[in-house]
C-alpha cells in the first residue's frame, strides 16, 4: 500500500508540473493585455504596473519565479483583476462554497445513479432496464448548462421557496447540486449496471442461487462489493470533475465558488490567478484519484495482496 500511495503522489507531481507549465505559457500566449480595461493608463502607468507585477521580464523568468514564490511562500501571488487582494485568500474564501457543493453533488449521484443501476441489472432486458438507462443516456446527453436554465425556469421560478439565483438562503444549493449530480449519476448508473451484470453472471453466484440463498443475501452478501469496483473507480475523477465542472453551474446559479474566479481570471487575463486555481485543482484532482484508489485496495483483497 505504501509502494501504491508514493507512486500515486509521484504522478500527481508530475502531472501537475506539466498542467501549470502548459497553462503558465499557453494563457501568455492568449491576444490581449491585462491592463487594457484600466481607465486612463498612461503608458508610464502601465510600465509601472508590469514591473510591479513582474510582467516586463522574459517570460522563461517569469516562469522561474512564479514557482519560486510558490515554494518558497507558499505564495500564488497578487491577483491582477482585483487588485489588492492575493490569490491564496480568493482561493480559501471561495473553496469552501464549491466544496460544499461538490460533496452535496457526489452524494446525490451515489444515491441515484448506484441504485438505479442495481434495479437495470436486476431486471436486465426488461422494462424497467430500458427506463433506467434512458435516464441515464439522458443525464449524460444535456450538460449542465442546459439543465440549469431549464431548472431555474421551470422549478425554481413558479416556487417562492426556492432563488432562481443567488447565495442567501440553506436552500439555494438544491437546484446548482442537483444540475451537477446529473451526469455523475448518469455514469454511475452504467458503471453499477455493467458490473452488476458482470458479477452475476460468475460461478459462484450461481452456486449460491442453487443451494438457496436469497436474492437480498446474494445481492448484499455475495454480488455488490465486486460489482461496485468500476463505480468507485469513477469517484476519484467524478469528486474532482464535480468541483472543476462547477464553474458554469456557478456562474448560472450566480454561487460564490471558485468558478467566478476562473472565469475572470480567464477572460481579463489575471495570471496569477489562473495559475493559482489550476494548481490548486491539480492537487484536489490527485488527492481524489489517490482516495479513490485507497478505497479499492480496501474493498478487493487481490489489491492487497499485490
Amino acid at each position: 500500500m505504501l509502494r501504491t500511495i508514493l507512486s500515486r503522489l509521484l504522478q500527481t507531481v508530475v502531472v501537475v508540473f506539466l498542467l501549470v507549465t502548459f497553462t503558465f505559457f499557453a494563457i501568455h500566449a492568449m491576444p490581449g493585455d491585462p491592463f487594457a480595461d484600466a481607465k486612463a493608463t498612461s503608458p508610464e502607468e502601465k510600465a509601472a504596473l508590469e514591473a510591479y507585477y513582474g510582467l516586463d521580464k522574459p517570460l522563461p523568468v517569469q516562469y522561474f519565479n512564479w514557482w519560486k514564490n510558490v515554494i518558497s511562500n507558499n505564495d500564488f501571488g497578487d491577483s491582477i483583476a482585483m487588485k489588492g487582494r492575493k490569490v491564496s485568500t480568493l482561493i480559501s474564501e471561495s473553496f469552501p462554497v464549491s466544496l460544499k457543493l461538490g460533496l452535496l453533488s457526489l452524494v446525490m449521484g451515489i444515491s441515484l445513479g448506484i441504485p438505479l443501476g442495481i434495479i437495470a441489472a436486476l431486471y436486465h432486458n426488461q422494462m424497467l432496464d430500458y427506463l433506467a438507462m434512458i435516464i441515464a443516456m439522458a443525464g449524460i446527453c444535456v450538460v449542465a448548462f442546459v439543465l440549469g436554465p431549464i431548472f431555474q425556469i421551470n422549478i425554481a421560478k413558479p416556487l417562492t421557496s426556492l432563488n432562481v439565483a443567488g447565495w442567501d438562503r440553506p436552500a439555494d444549493i438544491i437546484l446548482p447540486a442537483i444540475t451537477l449530480c446529473f451526469g455523475v449519476a448518469a455514469y454511475l448508473a452504467r458503471l453499477t449496471r455493467g458490473g452488476m451484470l458482470d458479477v452475476l453472471s460468475q460461478d459462484y453466484i450461481r452456486s449460491a442461487r442453487a443451494k438457496g440463498v436469497p436474492p437480498l443475501k446474494i445481492i448484499t452478501r455475495h454480488a455488490l462489493r465486486p460489482a461496485l469496483m468500476p463505480a468507485v473507480t469513477f469517484l476519484g475523477p467524478a469528486f474532482a470533475a464535480i468541483i472543476t465542472g462547477s464553474f458554469v453551474v456557478e456562474n448560472i446559479f450566480l454561487v460564490p465558488g471558485m468558478g467566478q474566479h476562473f472565469v475572470l481570471g480567464v477572460t481579463s487575463k489575471d495570471y496569477n490567478l489562473v495559475l493559482g486555481l489550476v494548481l490548486f485543482y491539480g492537487i484536489l484532482m490527485g488527492i481524489a484519484n489517490l482516495l479513490s484508489d485507497l478505497v479499492l485496495i480496501f474493498m478487493d483483497p487481490k489489491l492487497r495482496t499485490s
